[in-house]
């Protein structure tokens, strides 16, 4: 909170002591809390972990809401609460409008919060998620540690190399952004929001402001390299660049990005909105790997394309990029262990006693994660037709309800419809809804689970 405090104070701008009390308030709560732990050593088992990380998280956001509150850039704590959810879990909705005129540390802190939530997201996918079974995330386990015990020291070593290569990611995009023509200041919010697959910016109008093809084409790049294991890259600096392409998960996510994008190429095309055809693969392309990787940048009003559009990208908000990955959503590896499991049953039926092994990137699949990954999607989709008639039930129109809540769930930001679409915010919605959409966008986030067994009260007992 100091750094955006520096920024307004050499911007002349008052918002300074905002962050200055702020951090004041943050870090005497934090001091307070080592001090009474200080001395204590254990090591964290499955049930406290789960509870960590949901805390943390939820105390991260009620800390981040300050500045957005005092600064007075947001009406209630309601909003700054949402903005700092939607911040820090990299949804990218919004709920600040006239971001055009906004102070320069608001800006800043927007972007922070996306650049940090992502590189929370990719540790924990790598250091956390694994050791807890979520969801078949135990398919990374061999790749992150072997006990519970070394959850800690084993974060602490994955958490060093991921933020070298996220700081690297960040310098290169926002090199690449100021040579495009953004301003400086600009480059490093878009930069950080664009690795971390956020989707904050500082224009109201998003990446279209810039009306820059150059610009567009530089984001397509960053948020796909985003939406690869960052693992991956680790491997690619110890020597081993083929372990790119080998990547089962990395090779469907690509031919997918691929695929639809021609989808949303031809619906382009026909909605005739564009002059060249040159103009609207661009487009198709930059908007389908924002809302695919849950980015959230808007270059265009694709839900007045036509219908068939609206369908379209509402489909493509819930695949997600692939895990390991600052994306959001199902993600790609879920997709491919269902695939392989109706594979096997097909199979089944025509060699009823053939021996079949399932197989995730060359490695044989425990025979639990077809099930943990069918018991996570058939939930993931119950909490979002849950929380579409919740937000119904608020007074919602049902296109802003059902869109809403996909996107929230699936930490994409924009809905569809002239409310929550690509160029609208989430101002309007009632207190009720946004709260709503806040506990969607951290049980999409922290991959159900994590949240939803807290409700459990055996999870309490001793």
């Amino acid at each position: 909170m100091l750094i955006p405090a520096l920024v307004d104070a050499i911007a002349g701008n008052p918002d300074w002591q905002v962050f200055a009390a702020s951090s004041a308030a943050t870090t005497l709560v934090g001091v307070t809390f080592y001090a009474a732990t200080r001395g204590l050593s254990r090591s964290l088992s499955t049930r406290q972990a789960m509870l960590m990380t949901v805390v943390v998280w939820v105390a991260l956001v009620t800390a981040g809401a300050l500045p957005f509150r005092w600064s007075g850039i947001v009406p209630t704590y309601t909003d700054a609460f949402f903005e700092a959810m939607s911040g820090l879990t990299t949804t990218g909705a919004t709920v600040i409008v006239g971001l055009d005129e906004a102070p320069p540390g608001i800006l800043l802190w927007r972007g922070m919060l996306q650049w940090l939530g992502g590189l929370g997201i990719i540790v924990m996918a790598v250091a956390v998620l694994p050791m807890l079974q979520i969801g078949g995330m135990q398919v990374f386990k061999a790749e992150a540690f072997d006990t519970p015990e070394k959850i800690l020291p084993r974060a602490t070593q994955i958490s060093g190399s991921m933020t070298l290569i996220f700081v690297a990611f960040t310098a290169a995009c926002a090199i690449s952004y100021i040579v495009a023509g953004m301003q400086p200041g600009e480059a490093l919010i878009h930069a950080m929001t664009t690795v971390a697959t956020g989707g904050f910016s500082t224009r109201d109008s998003s990446i279209g402001f810039y009306q820059a093809p150059a610009i567009e084409w530089i984001a397509i790049v960053f948020m796909l390299a985003g939406s690869i294991p960052f693992l991956i890259y680790v491997q690619v600096l110890q020597g081993r660049p083929i372990a790119l392409w080998r990547d089962q998960q990395v090779r469907t996510f690509l031919a997918a990005v691929l695929l639809l994008t021609l989808i949303g190429w031809l619906i382009a095309v026909a909605s005739r909105f564009y002059p060249s055809q040159g103009e609207a693969f661009r487009t198709a392309a930059f908007n389908v790997v924002s809302i695919m990787t849950g980015t959230g940048y808007a270059s265009a009003d694709y839900g007045s394309w036509s219908t068939q559009a609206i369908a379209f990208f509402f489909i493509i908000m819930f695949i997600g990029g692939c895990a390991g990955s600052t994306s959001c959503g199902i993600k790609i590896f879920r997709f491919q262990v269902l695939f392989g499991e109706v594979r096997e049953r097909l199979a089944r039926v025509l060699y009823p006693h053939g021996v079949f092994v399932k197989r995730f990137n060359g490695r044989a699949l425990d025979d639990r994660v077809p099930l943990a990954v069918t018991t996570f999607v058939f939930l993931y989709l119950a909490a979002f037709a849950v929380i579409s008639v919740a937000l119904r039930a608020t007074g919602l129109d049902l296109l802003t309800a059902v869109s809403g809540a996909g996107s929230a769930i699936s930490n994409v930001g924009p809905g569809l419809g002239p409310i929550i679409g690509p160029t609208g915010t989430y101002q309007p919605l009632n207190d009720t809804a946004k709260w709503l959409l806040s506990f969607a966008m951290l049980l999409g986030r922290l991959e159900l689970f994590t949240v939803l067994v807290l409700f459990l009260p055996r999870f309490w007992r001793t």
